[in-house]
């Protein structure tokens, strides 16, 4: 069976008005609140074997060994400053609150399943945007780096794979450092944000580029440093906005193009025995069904690639 991650305050902005006004509704933002539910409804109506989890939210000592405590006092308090919220992309209303402490923690129990059966993903998560002192781009906690620090904490190496088509500058910044975390990012150059931090390695990409060149710049580039530096688990951000309709997008990847990076991953891990933890990252465009169906894809295509080849009994 595939280990999922999943809590009901992933979609709970969706799920009624906001308690705190002032910055209006997070559903009349354009990002979709809903996409976390309709991933979770695809991949419990797919056929496949999935195992839930419920995460639980995360200690605020793990948000402030990331985070500035006062940034961190701002969100869990909901009164996070108009112009950050402007960062941000939509209002921190009591619910994002709540989501935003809860999404690390699916991010880590993810991370912890893989550690025994191979696979695990959670069905939100991938915000590579926060910083420090803020949130950005639809990114209020950086879940990423939230959970490989506490991984860290307990002895645990990780590498951070962002194949998401924006650069994962605030996982760089927040992890830089660290000898017990790695992060590699391969994104369209030219996209948001406009000043990139410095990964362990960054693969920038031109404009337009398709399945062939990615798919060989992305093995080329990632198989030296997954060797180089050994970690103990992978934490893959799946975005699937590489994809060539994408609304945020600027590459040129076809479903199928998708499809083969998520088999490349999976065989880079399982080659050298790693376990690997996935996140939805982003994924853009007006219709949100066919956005969860991608990233719900990229899950049950990661999933079955670990349960077939790695040969676990079912487990994966």
């Amino acid at each position: 069976m595939i280990a999922v991650v999943h809590h009901p305050d992933y979609v709970a902005p969706a799920a009624g008005p906001p308690q705190n006004v002032r910055g209006g509704d997070p559903a009349r933002s354009t990002y979709q609140w809903n996409k976390n539910g309709l991933i979770r409804e695809l991949l419990a109506d797919s056929g496949a074997g999935i195992d839930w989890h419920v995460p639980e939210p995360v200690p605020i000592a793990w948000l402030e060994a990331v985070h500035d405590p006062a940034y961190v006092a701002e969100v869990l308090g909901v009164r996070v400053p108009r112009e950050k919220e402007r960062r941000l992309g939509f209002p921190v209303t009591a619910e994002v609150a709540r989501r935003a402490r809860v999404v690390p923690g699916g991010t880590y129990l993810a991370a912890k399943l893989a550690l025994e059966r191979g696979f695990a993903a959670n069905s939100a998560g991938g915000s590579h945007h926060a910083l420090a002192d803020t949130g950005a781009g639809f990114c209020v906690f950086n879940d990423l780096a939230i959970a490989a620090v506490q991984l860290e904490a307990e002895g645990l190496r990780t590498l951070i794979v962002d194949c998401d088509v924006h650069q994962g500058d605030g996982t760089a910044a927040l992890t830089a450092g660290r000898p017990g975390i790695a992060t590699y990012s391969i994104h369209a150059e030219k996209n948001f944000p406009v000043r990139k931090a410095r990964s362990t390695l960054d693969v920038p990409l031109a404009d337009g580029v398709g399945d062939a060149a990615y798919l060989e710049t992305l093995e080329r580039t990632l198989t030296p440093l997954i060797d180089g530096f050994a970690p103990d688990l992978i934490l893959y951000q799946a975005g699937v906005d590489p994809f060539v309709g994408d609304r945020l997008g600027r590459l040129a990847l076809t479903q199928d193009g998708l499809d083969h990076r998520e088999g490349m991953i999976s065989r880079l891990a399982i080659a050298r025995g790693l376990p690997l933890a996935s996140t939805v990252g982003g994924g853009y465009g007006t219709d949100a069904l066919e956005i969860a169906r991608r990233h719900a894809r990229a899950i049950l295509n990661l999933g079955q690639n670990f349960g077939v080849t790695s040969g676990r009994d079912g487990k994966d």
